[in-house]
């Protein structure tokens, strides 16, 4: 990798940050409630996007910079883990394995939807 890809995907990074913020806020706002509805949008929306770019773009700089960068910066692996946590501290049980259960189902068929979408798209 190159230094100049290696800019581009840390400041790709900050941008997908900042999204997951207002992304997670905005939804937080209009859900009101103890699950963590905006993570779970964050992380659905962000596995079908994933999905869209590696099934769309060849691999290249570009994969790395959406990829690594703005997605990665955008979906965390770790808010779900401690969101998941405090619902259990909570002795929110069945919050806690929907948010277990439910991300990973989620963010599964998202990101094979995002790749059939990808294929589909590019073979039209």
């Amino acid at each position: 990798m190159n230094p100049l890809t290696l800019l581009l995907v840390a400041v790709a990074g900050g941008v997908g940050a900042g999204l997951r913020y207002l992304v997670d806020a905005g939804v937080t706002a209009i859900a009101r409630g103890r699950f963590p509805w905006g993570i779970l949008v964050v992380n659905i929306s962000g596995s079908f996007a994933l999905g869209v770019v590696t099934g769309a773009v060849p691999a290249s700089d570009l994969t790395w910079i959406l990829g690594t960068g703005l997605l990665g910066g955008y979906t965390t692996f770790s808010t779900v883990a401690v969101e998941t946590w405090l619902l259990g501290e909570k002795r929110d049980v069945r919050g806690l394995w929907g948010n277990v259960v439910g991300t990973a189902i989620a963010c599964f068929v998202a990101a094979g939807i995002g790749v059939a979408s990808a294929s589909f798209l590019l073979a039209t």
